[in-house]
């Protein structure tokens, strides 16, 4: 269980650092972006507007921000959740197999009492004098 433990984490651990590493590569993008921007006259006009723009999209930049903090936890519950019910595949094997067993032995059983009603009933006509 500690393995699983320390792999959880070594995993949350290489997930913020994969996240913080595109993060990183967006803000640099984005600021060569507005550089090359700032020497283009054209684009003077959408530059004026940008700061707008983004308090426009502030909250949603905050909640990304939560999911994104969220996300190693959520992938390394997810993943015991599934390591858990792999281990338990045979168990449900088993399980299957119990309820076969009791489908068919009820299925025999109501054949048999099928069959005994219907010689019941052949009996009785001819016991008819």
């Amino acid at each position: 269980m500690a393995t699983s433990t320390t792999s959880g984490k070594s995993r949350e651990g290489t997930a913020k650092a994969m996240v913080a590493d595109q993060i990183s590569q967006t803000v640099q993008s984005t600021s060569n972006l507005l550089h090359l921007m700032q020497q283009s006259s054209a684009s003077q006009a959408q530059l004026i507007k940008l700061p707008k723009n983004l308090l426009a999209k502030t909250s949603a930049i905050k909640n990304t921000g939560q999911v994104l903090e969220q996300m190693p936890r959520v992938i390394s519950s997810l993943d015991a959740h599934m390591e858990n019910g792999l281990q338990s595949v045979p168990h449900l094997q088993t399980v299957i197999q119990l309820l076969a067993n009791i489908e068919s032995c009820q299925i025999n059983s109501i054949s048999q009492a099928h069959l005994s009603q219907e010689e019941h009933e052949l009996v009785k006509p001819s016991e008819i004098p």
